[in-house]
């Protein structure tokens, strides 16, 4: 009985520091840290939970819980595109959209989408940007499109964040188009209607000073008669002029510095 006591302390020793090993691993696995910017979406044996993880330390169960992040930062991404406009002509450019992935949506998204960031853009955003470019950009004809560019940029991030929200994954933060690029024969075309349409507004602006000049100038001398004028010529008098005409026929005119 004494021989074997010694032997069994001796066993239970390196079982402690087994078990004491183990512990500190399922602890260390138990325990994670979301980065920020980020959210982390769980899955439980294959089953994605609801709810993602807010950045900063967390807790799951190891062995059994799984951790896949997603950023949810704002993104900018350039997308260079070619289409026709309304006139059939083709034009170039590039569309450089801002978005940001919907925190409570990362769930929804590796669970039907993309299992990482990757996909994003190529699976939501880009088909959404583009089929409203197309639609956007064949409903004006190259010449209004050249000319109103900031209106249609307008025009399609509207359209992009309305195609995006039948989805609801991703917010639109912003869209800029830039670097168009059309036929040199019709962009010196574009520039002469321009400068037709310039010329023609400064000529109807020319009209109009000119016409309210007129009603101006008639309408001071309907208002003019030798009362009046005789007033405005006694202010104006220096006092020096020899001769102040007379007010009609009843009243003379008056010869100043004589005797």
């Amino acid at each position: 009985m004494q021989n074997i006591t010694p032997g069994n302390s001796e066993t239970s020793i390196p079982l402690a520091i087994v078990g004491a090993f183990v512990a500190a691993i399922l602890l260390l696995g138990a325990v994670f840290v979301v980065p920020a910017g980020q959210v982390a979406v769980v899955t439980t044996l294959g089953k994605v939970s609801d709810q993602p993880r807010l950045p900063g330390l967390n807790i799951k169960v190891p062995l059994v819980q799984s951790i896949h992040l997603f950023n949810v930062r704002t993104q900018v991404k350039p997308e260079a595109f070619s289409t026709l406009t309304k006139d059939l002509q083709v034009i170039e450019a590039t569309a450089t959209i801002k978005y940001a992935v919907k925190t409570e949506e990362a769930p929804r998204i590796y669970s039907t989408i993309s299992v990482g960031d990757d996909g994003i853009y190529s699976r939501i955003i880009q088909p959404s940007l583009l089929k409203a470019l197309k639609s956007v950009f064949s409903k004006y004809e190259l010449v209004e499109i050249a000319t109103d560019w900031n209106t249609i940029s307008s025009i399609v991030e509207d359209s992009v964040a309305r195609e995006l929200q039948k989805f609801d994954y991703v917010s639109v933060k912003g869209l800029d188009l830039t670097g168009l690029k059309i036929a040199e024969e019709y962009r010196s075309a574009i520039e002469q209607k321009q400068i037709a349409e310039q010329q023609l507004l400064r000529a109807e602006t020319e009209v109009k000073i000119a016409e309210q000049e007129a009603i101006k100038f008639e309408t001071l001398n309907k208002g003019l008669n030798e009362q009046v004028l005789y007033k405005l010529f006694l202010d104006k008098w220096d006092g020096k002029t020899q001769v102040v005409p007379g007010l009609g026929s009843s009243t003379p005119p008056v010869i100043v510095g004589r005797s």
